[in-house]
């Protein structure tokens, strides 16, 4: 039988709130933890060398490197890092060199989800870029999907490590497109971030409700615990929020990707507890997903009525960043959803650094 670790308390768990920094995955990164990791205002910055600077103009937009180092970046804006001074989240060659990589990043998106290559115009059909995710389909084949008819007690653990590095900040990115909203987009955006932070109870709070599933799981609860193990493909997932929501001329791309992300939510949450059902996960674990089958099923409809529509009808000229919001969110979740599946189908790990090997509750699979 599997131990049931007991429960972190939320006093505890604010104590050890704070991460470590990084290992290094190539230049970029390098110089950005170095840089954070020598102390307050070095004489010497690495990450305004110019041959960082070039280094960016060369890099894998999805590669483990600059996504990386965009991660360490954004972090400042969340909690930091153990040691690092909380000044160097506004450092201006820090931030000269974080904005040359989301451009990187963010040309590559824009590329990868273009409706028609070398289009004169941006694609603004708002309903058209909702409309496939709004219908599921009867022969899906996602991770939730494999999960629940047929995953493995460690593949479980492993979906659980990687979505750690999102939903231990839930909801957190998108509270910085609040002040950049108004009226009823602003109204309807914000009783959906109320539930996500717990609706008045801490004790509910997404958040802790996802440590509470990885203790659960016998995995380290922790802020931050798993960035080293995971792979670019889910640190992207990630940094397309902090992109979004950290800059005003983004809020309808944010707001796009909000949407998508809630209308997808509540079928893979309902897999996912069918399939901790089958492994043979505990309530707590299960917690976190039957939380979120009936509030995004809500969530959705106020995010794609109330939110999308109240900004549209204020500000007509976003529905293209909207689109794109949308579209990224489905291209960076499929290159993850590949990447996992392929690994698990070839009997490999999908992390970068496997789990340690753990019983697997009686009657079930795994290693």
């Amino acid at each position: 039988m599997t131990v049931r670790h007991a429960p972190t308390p939320i006093v505890e768990r604010t104590r050890a709130a704070t991460p470590t920094l990084p290992a290094a995955r190539g230049p970029l990164s390098r110089a950005v933890v170095e840089t954070l990791a020598a102390g307050p205002r070095p004489p010497d910055v690495p990450a305004r060398s110019p041959a960082v600077r070039e280094a960016v103009t060369s890099a894998d937009p999805y590669g483990e490197d600059l996504q990386l180092a965009l991660h360490t970046c954004f972090e400042l804006h969340y909690r930091g890092f153990t040691g690092v001074d909380p000044d160097w989240e506004w450092e201006p060659g820090l931030l000269r060199l974080r904005g040359a990589m989301e451009a990187v990043f963010l040309d590559a998106l824009r590329r990868d989800t273009a409706s028609a290559p070398g289009a004169k115009e941006p694609d603004a059909d708002v309903d058209a870029a909702l409309r496939d995710l709004l219908t599921e389909p009867i022969d899906g084949h996602g991770v939730t999907h494999h999960l629940q008819d047929r995953g493995e007690w460690w593949q479980l653990r492993e979906h659980a490590a990687h979505r750690s590095v999102y939903h231990l900040k839930e909801a957190d990115p998108h509270a910085w497109v609040v002040p950049r909203l108004r009226g009823r987009a602003k109204t309807a955006l914000v009783a959906v971030e109320h539930d996500e932070f717990g609706g008045g109870r801490p004790e509910m709070i997404h958040q802790g409700l996802y440590a509470d599933l990885l203790d659960d799981l016998g995995l380290d609860s922790s802020y931050g615990a798993y960035v080293d193990a995971a792979p670019a493909v889910m640190l992207a997932t990630v940094n397309m929020m902090s992109l979004f929501g950290l800059r005003r001329s983004l809020r309808g791309a944010m707001v796009g990707h909000f949407a998508a992300a809630e209308i997808t939510t509540a079928p893979s949450a309902r897999r996912m507890a069918r399939a901790l059902d089958r492994l043979g996960g505990g309530p707590r674990a299960r917690l976190f997903y039957t939380e979120h089958i009936e509030a995004d099923a809500v969530h959705e409809q106020v995010l794609r009525h109330d939110v999308i529509g109240g900004l549209l009808a204020d500000e007509p000229e976003l529905a293209p960043d909207v689109v794109l919001g949308v579209r990224a969110t489905v291209l960076l979740e499929d290159r993850l959803a590949s990447h996992i599946l392929g690994c698990w189908r070839s009997g490999r790990s999908s992390l970068r650094h496997p789990l340690p090997a753990t019983p697997a509750p009686e009657g079930t699979v795994g290693r």
